[in-house]
């Protein structure tokens, strides 16, 4: 088995090369701090 075709075999895990919607995944991240801040200022936690 050469080099190639045992790196070729590994599972992808993802990771910092791996391409997607990145204004989405901001978008997204975004929206989820914005709704966490809600909720603990609603529960008067802050």
């Amino acid at each position: 088995m050469s080099a190639h075709s045992a790196t070729a075999a590994r599972a992808r895990t993802g990771g910092p090369k791996e391409d997607g919607p990145k204004i989405l995944e901001h978008a997204l991240g975004w929206t989820l701090v914005v709704v966490l801040a809600m909720l603990v200022t609603q529960l008067g936690l802050v």
